[in-house]
């Protein structure tokens, strides 16, 4: 079991950190005592949300490198290095006809959810490699890979992110810094609100423990892997963690 501040005094940035899963995530962070900072468009939303959690409040467009490289060398110079970059800020995109939603709107839907997490990846990653430590947890979700249906640009967008951390992983692993890739299942927020009642949603604060638990350290050998909050136990995964990366489980494969 986990201590009550078993992260004593690490940092952690979460971005998309202001409602949703990203603020639950950074409550539950600062919880086990980390220094947490939350990152987004919406002054407001990161400003309470930091204040409720006595922590730092940055506004920052993910999908911008300059807010990017801006954003982290403030977390950097207010709560020092950071160990946990939370790459959560994610929009939902168009819902119309691919033929009829805006191709700007269909790309920026991209440029938030693939390019962010890699400009925020790509800025926090030298001081990691440095220090031959850190964590990085990217959102993903069960639309990357679940039959059936969801306008095409966020499917898209979560294999992209899928992809990339796994491929990131296997790059600097041995560099001491580990990526994951989790979904927090199917959870009730401003963005999936309007999905209706009688869905199977996902108890809240299942990602947010997770999270926890990738941050201390204890699942690292389960780096590049994709985990489900709410599918997976993940103290089971860790123990067998020698026959997940034997029979390559975990991973989004093509099954011949």
């Amino acid at each position: 079991m986990h201590h009550a501040r078993e992260l004593e005094g690490q940092v952690a940035l979460v971005t998309g950190g202001g409602r949703g899963i990203g603020r639950l995530i950074a409550h539950e962070l600062a919880g086990a005592g980390m220094r947490v900072a939350v990152a987004a468009r919406s002054t407001g939303e990161v400003e309470e949300t930091a204040k409720e959690l006595e922590g730092l409040a940055v506004t920052a467009d993910v999908s911008k490198r300059d807010d990017v490289e801006a954003m982290m060398a403030t977390v950097e110079r207010e709560l020092g290095p950071i160990d946990l970059l939370v790459n959560n800020a994610g929009v939902a995109g168009p819902r119309a006809q691919p033929w009829e939603e805006d191709p700007a709107d269909w790309w920026r839907v991209f440029e938030i959810n693939v390019l962010g997490p890699y400009l925020c990846c790509r800025a926090v990653l030298p001081g990691m490699v440095e220090r031959r430590r850190g964590r990085i947890v990217n959102t993903g979700s069960g639309a990357s890979y679940l039959p059936g249906g969801g306008p095409t640009a966020y499917g898209a967008i979560k294999a992209a992110l899928g992809r990339f951390g796994e491929l990131l992983a296997g790059q600097i692993g041995e560099l001491g810094i580990a990526v994951f890739t989790i979904s927090p299942g199917l959870v009730r927020t401003e963005m999936t609100g309007a999905f209706g009642d009688d869905l199977p949603w996902t108890p809240p604060e299942l990602a947010p423990r997770l999270v926890r638990v990738l941050a201390s350290g204890r699942a690292d050998r389960l780096a590049g892997r994709y985990i489900h909050a709410e599918h997976d136990d993940v103290d089971a995964l860790i123990e067998r963690a020698d026959e997940i990366e034997e029979r390559d489980l975990n991973a989004i494969r093509l099954q011949r």
